[in-house]
């Protein structure tokens, strides 16, 4: 089984959502989906069938601040509006097509942090609701969203604790992977003077963040050297932007060149996808 496997990184994911496209154009599907953040909400428009609907929405709702601004924090405690990106817009202004994305016979799955222990979680996406609540979970990155309650316990962004969760792939049977990261060949992460603040402001009331957010750097660099072995060893296909993405960015012109970028790494390498799902 060949599974794809979604780095997430807010607007970064403009580069997946474009390879995706350039997948759904080819005809291109997974039996196996696994993502966090916006690596697997760039994933259900794919799953949905639905070409160009990241860029769209965003395109067109980037700069409203009904999506994204100080506004929405001062009135929710998120920087990002909940209500208006998870139930406004696929339910309102631009549809989703939930026929099409339960058709889908594969497997899909969004990766959740737990606030209370900080360890992984996995859920089944195809079994969320109309309002998108495990994909707020799996997005929910502490400071710009509060916490996600799911099943009674609170949940923040998945890639917290797994930036990029090829190893559950694996582990679920995947013994080939394509894995569209959201951040350019030999980039490095470092500890930034923004995740120790964060590990500051929430260690009081989640403890066990605290670590997650001082050590994350470690671990994405550790999986980055995993993925390139497995790419070495022709276990996988990866896909890179080829230079560093704004996680915010505001231009659409910028946008639709992001999402064009990676429609034209997919479409490049259409052939050796298909030979190697095969």
């Amino acid at each position: 089984m060949t599974g794809l496997v979604l780095e997430g990184g807010t607007l970064r994911g403009l580069f997946s959502a474009g390879v995706m496209d350039a997948f759904l154009e080819a005809g291109i599907e997974f039996p196996y989906i696994i993502g966090v953040s916006a690596g697997i909400a760039n994933a259900v428009s794919y799953v949905s069938k639905q070409y160009g609907r990241t860029l769209l929405y965003l395109q067109k709702y980037r700069n409203d601040p009904r999506y994204m601004s100080m506004q929405n924090f001062l009135k929710d405690g998120a920087y990002f509006g909940l209500d208006f990106a998870f139930n406004t817009i696929p339910n309102e202004l631009v549809p989703f097509d939930y026929e099409t994305f339960l058709q889908y016979k594969g497997t899909l799955i969004a990766g959740v942090t737990s606030a209370k222990t900080g360890k992984m979680v996995y859920l089944n996406e195809l079994a969320d609701n109309k309002t998108w609540d495990i994909l707020r979970a799996s997005c929910a990155l502490p400071i710009y969203f509060p916490p996600i309650k799911l099943f009674g316990e609170e949940f923040y962004d998945g890639g917290l604790r797994c930036p990029v969760p090829y190893a559950k792939a694996i582990n679920d049977g995947c013994e080939k992977l394509v894995i569209i990261l959201t951040n350019p060949e030999g980039y490095v992460r470092k500890l930034k003077a923004s995740y120790v603040m964060t590990a500051k402001l929430t260690k009081r009331r989640y403890p066990a963040l605290e670590e997650l957010f001082l050590t994350r750097y470690k671990v994405y660099n550790l999986q980055i050297q995993h993925i390139n072995a497995l790419e070495k060893s022709g276990k996988a296909i990866v896909f890179r932007p080829a230079f560093s993405l704004n996680s915010f960015e505001k231009n659409t012109d910028t946008m639709r060149e992001v999402w064009q970028m990676g429609k034209d790494a997919g479409a490049a390498r259409i052939d050796e996808i298909k030979a190697f799902l095969e």
